[in-house]
């Protein structure tokens, strides 16, 4: 293979056709032209143009251009690959592209003779049709599917989070408790004592978790977790109490802040907050602070 440091490297090897035609016998000539390939060759080396040369300038394959050089079309990949790698080399080399295709095909048999149209017109229309499978029908209903789903999952987990977070302590009483409630006078409960030093001890440290008591009157109050999913809205009966726990965060709002009394990882929150005053609070683990 060349180097494509000189195209002296690669000239052709001197003919012998002289000392040939010398001691042939009467009669017999030497053909007028050279081979296609040592055309080309000849023509690139007259050129001063080494094969990495004629490679960059035409992204025909180191390979290719040897193999064509040496008369060899087989790696072109058949008589079509191989008509055209020998337009591109010789506009390269400043040969006559017709003329040498022409020369190539009268040593290779001519242009091979094209199919009647006729005969696979007829293959075609008695061909039987055959349908593959609708696979657009097959991923709509799939991606339908998968949207049900999910939005079955979302609807459920919602409920399913809201109902945890709110049943814990003091909730509010169920469909069946308000209907019994509605016909016999409904009476405040008493305020919920301090949680004692198990309750504060059985707050786990891996989470945050704030109970909101209504000591001093109702409020209305709003919690949501650490994705912004509401795990209450509504108002708090005096006396009532509801327990929060989410692993990062809780965000509250308190309608009024001076109603309330909040216990965060089991500790007091000491605070002074007005009666009336409008408080958005966020807790996390660890000690109680505001956020």
């Amino acid at each position: 293979m060349s180097n494509g440091n000189s195209p002296e490297d690669e000239r052709p090897i001197e003919d012998v056709s002289d000392d040939v035609s010398e001691h042939a016998p009467e009669g017999v000539t030497e053909e007028a032209r050279p081979s296609v390939g040592r055309a080309l060759q000849r023509a690139r080396v007259d050129a001063g143009l080494t094969v990495d040369d004629i490679t960059t300038a035409t992204r025909v394959r180191i390979a290719i251009v040897h193999a064509i050089e040496a008369d060899d079309f087989a790696p072109c990949g058949g008589d079509v690959y191989a008509r055209g790698h020998i337009r591109t080399l010789a506009k390269a080399v400043g040969l006559d592209p017709a003329e040498l295709v022409a020369q190539f095909e009268a040593e290779n048999g001519g242009r091979p003779e094209p199919t009647p149209s006729a005969p696979l017109f007829e293959a075609e229309r008695i061909r039987p049709e055959r349908r593959g499978p609708n696979w657009t029908a097959a991923m709509v209903a799939a991606i339908v599917a998968v949207i049900g789903f999910v939005g079955f999952t979302f609807v459920k987990g919602g409920d399913s989070g809201g109902n945890e977070a709110s049943v814990a302590e003091g909730s509010e009483p169920s469909a069946g408790a308000s209907a019994s409630a509605s016909a016999s006078p409904k009476k405040p409960a008493d305020p919920e004592p301090d949680p004692s030093d198990s309750a504060i001890a059985a707050a786990p440290r891996d989470k945050v978790t704030v109970k909101v008591s209504a000591i001093e009157g109702r409020s209305w109050i709003s919690a949501k977790d650490h994705n912004g999913r509401q795990l209450f809205d509504g108002t708090l009966a005096q006396g009532a109490s509801k327990t929060f726990q989410d692993n990062e965060k809780v965000d509250l709002v308190l309608g009024d802040a001076g109603a309330i009394e909040l216990y965060v990882n089991g500790k007091k929150i000491e605070d002074d907050f007005q009666p009336g005053s409008v408080e958005r609070l966020t807790y996390t683990k660890g000690d109680p602070q505001v956020g």
